[in-house]
């Protein structure tokens, strides 16, 4: 099998745990397929590849079996931009800290592996967004969490226009307007207030981030909904995001947000289910009132 390994790398001490890894997948057989830029930072960080591991470009990211991020959400994220509309299914090695989408912890990397290997593993797929309106993301102008509007400068705020399917929604006097798909709802969204909405929901959040108006809510619309923002900034520039790609737009345009036509695999273990990972990244279930019972069962 030809495993792709893609990450984003920003902490040096990461590179000795990428490297172990690619050597933990020959060890079991396996054909570890370098992404470049993941690569190019591997050297930087002092620990290049060794001149047999094969290097891969983006154009070649078909050619997969599986891909492999390494890192957290972010770089989960940038993976499945990566992967764009190959089909490859992606899984999470997570070097991070909470994540909800790279949950297989490195501890586990041997199991991870032989399951990879064996096959081990089921295939769910995710609906994502997709972005016209705005140029600078080239042709992934599609978001697996979120896109969202957001104001540039800290001392401002900006009015978005909000249809959904051609009526009038709301203007949102805000810092931002976040639209999310059901797996975004557990990432910026839900920082900002937003609903947990299970993957298997047909469904996208308006969530706005940091309202001037408090009676303000997010609002859960159907899947197929078409959604049409045009922002007023103060300061004329305001960024759009895709996920974790941002680009800094210096007049009002209409973008429009609706489903994309392709989905995302995800790859998952065996136990990997979301109420899973919902307990247990969001501690579901611990309670300070349970600690004097702890305490007694000690004693």
């Amino acid at each position: 099998m030809r495993i792709g390994t893609h990450g984003r790398l920003f902490l040096p001490e990461s590179a000795i745990v990428v490297l172990d890894i690619l050597q933990r997948m020959e060890a079991m057989g396996l054909v570890p397929v370098v992404e470049r830029s993941l690569a190019v930072r591997l050297g930087e960080a002092g620990h290049p590849l060794p001149a047999h591991v094969e290097v891969m470009a983006t154009a070649e990211a078909g050619a997969l079996d599986l891909l492999i991020s390494l890192g957290g959400d972010g770089s989960f994220l940038d993976s499945v931009a990566f992967v764009g509309r190959t089909g490859v299914p992606v899984l999470g090695i997570n070097l991070g800290r909470l994540g909800f989408l790279s949950n297989t912890r490195v501890e586990d990397v041997d199991a991870t592996l032989a399951a990879v290997k064996a096959r081990r593993y089921t295939i769910e797929e995710r609906g994502m967004l997709a972005l016209e309106g705005c140029e600078g993301f080239g042709d992934r102008t599609y978001a697996l969490n979120e896109v969202s509007v957001h104001k540039r400068d800290s001392a401002t705020m900006i009015a978005i226009h909000a249809q959904l399917d051609g009526a009038y929604l709301n203007t949102y006097w805000a810092d931002g307007l976040i639209v999310a798909t059901p797996t975004g709802s557990t990432a910026y969204s839900l920082s900002c207030g937003g609903p947990l909405l299970d993957p298997a929901c047909d469904a996208m959040v308006v969530t706005p981030i940091s309202p001037h108006n408090l009676n303000v809510r997010p609002f859960v619309v159907p899947g197929p909904s078409t959604i049409r923002l045009n922002a007023d900034a103060r300061g004329d520039k305001y960024l759009v995001n895709l996920d974790s790609r941002s680009v800094t737009l210096d007049r009002p345009r209409e973008l429009l947000i609706r489903r994309a036509d392709h989905r995302v695999k995800l790859a998952h273990l065996e136990g990997q289910a979301f109420l899973n990972t919902l307990r247990t990244k969001l501690a579901w279930g611990l309670d300070v009132r349970s600690a004097p019972m702890a305490v007694k069962a000690n004693d």
